[in-house]
């Protein structure tokens, strides 16, 4: 997640935002909202967790790219079925930033997983980000590689067929609306020898869909990404608090790219998952300390749970960036970002619902 804000209005913007949070808060807590608890506590080392997703062992796979105390190096660590953590693998740093930025991931159908390294978060926006895959054998990582280079900010990763799409916050930073995307890489043409390396400013043809974000004092894109059971792809625009729908044909071209939510609640859509079931769309509102359910017929938003700015104590929510359904629960993890008022403090959390209905996965 990329924040680019104008300093001239930060200040009024932030007090807004917050009467706003304030006045949202009271109005929820006369009717009855979910109370997280905390799933996993996690140490220093693993500072800032982010990106999750559900592996093929049932196990969580979570990344930390330790933005609150960068001394630690990235991870992907594992949460098991009953909340308890090992690591997975370290990520590689960039050969020239030193840096690695791990935001979404997920597996694919060839087995392996597939990490966003969000180099523009530490700063390097000069298309240094890429996507990497995790070769996996035998449920052991045994080999990191870049596939894709070129990115500005790479961030949300979805796999679904043969194909892994991948969310781009920023295109091109200069435009009003500013633009972000999605790109579409076949898993037949990511080769660890030969990295597809991205023509700049959404000229390349693996750009698929793009974003326009109105926000201008949030000018962040193209977040969240997920498909429902029916194919169609869910992309989050977290500027303008929106969640695009975009349908595809038989060959995998856009037949239509429209906004399916916007606000309702939400001050912005970062993580999202969608349960395979319902087709529900689960969302983390970083900006809200909020996370909200989208009915998939009405589009009608529910808040599952909010609170005001905390340290995330007890398992209140604490800058929400990502959420994962296992077992009947909803995992959030709490990025906790020093962004919007909020300050970066432990504990560092991964918070749990439990949803309490028996059709949700």
């Amino acid at each position: 997640m990329k924040i680019t804000v104008r300093k001239s209005v930060l200040l009024l913007f932030v007090v807004s935002l917050s009467a706003l949070h304030a006045a949202t808060c009271r109005a929820e807590n006369k009717r009855q909202l979910k109370k997280p608890t905390i799933a996993v506590e996690l140490p220093e080392k693993y500072n800032t967790p982010d990106g999750m997703t559900v592996g093929p062992d049932g196990d969580i796979y979570l990344s930390i790219p330790n933005f609150g105390n960068d001394k630690y190096p990235a991870k992907i660590l594992k949460i098991s079925k009953d909340d308890k953590i090992t690591e997975f693998c370290d990520v590689p740093a960039h050969p020239e930033t030193k840096k690695a930025c791990p935001l979404g991931i997920d597996f694919a159908s060839d087995g392996n997983l597939y990490i966003a390294d969000a180099q523009g978060l530490a700063g390097f926006k000069e298309h240094k980000s890429r996507l990497l895959r995790v070769v996996i054998k035998n449920g052991k990582a045994v080999k990191i590689e870049p596939v894709v280079t070129g990115f500005i900010i790479a961030n949300a990763v979805s796999a679904n067929g043969d194909c892994v799409y991948v969310t781009e916050t920023e295109l091109d930073g200069k435009p009003d609306p500013m633009p972000s995307g999605v790109y579409r890489f076949k898993l037949s043409e990511l080769q660890g020898d030969k990295p597809i390396k991205l023509k700049p400013g959404g000229k390349d043809k693996h750009l698929i869909a793009k974003l326009y974000t109105k926000n201008k004092d949030w000018r962040v894109g193209a977040n969240g990404l997920g498909f429902d059971s029916k194919g169609n792809m869910f992309a989050c625009n977290f500027g303008d608090a929106a969640v695009n729908k975009i349908t595809l044909d038989k060959k995998g071209k856009v037949k239509s790219n429209e906004v399916f939510v916007q606000g309702k609640g939400m001050l912005c859509t970062d993580g999202l998952k969608i349960c395979p079931k319902t087709d529900d769309i689960y969302i983390a509102d970083f900006l809200g300390n909020a996370v909200h359910r989208v009915c998939a017929k009405t589009g009608k938003v529910t808040t599952l749970a909010r609170n005001d700015d905390t340290d995330g104590a007890g398992g209140l929510l604490d800058k929400p960036s990502e959420v994962c359904l296992r077992g009947g629960k909803l995992y959030i993890a709490n990025i906790d970002l020093p962004l919007a008022g909020n300050t970066h403090d432990k504990p560092h959390t991964i918070s749990v619902i439990v949803l309490g209905e028996s059709k949700k996965p």
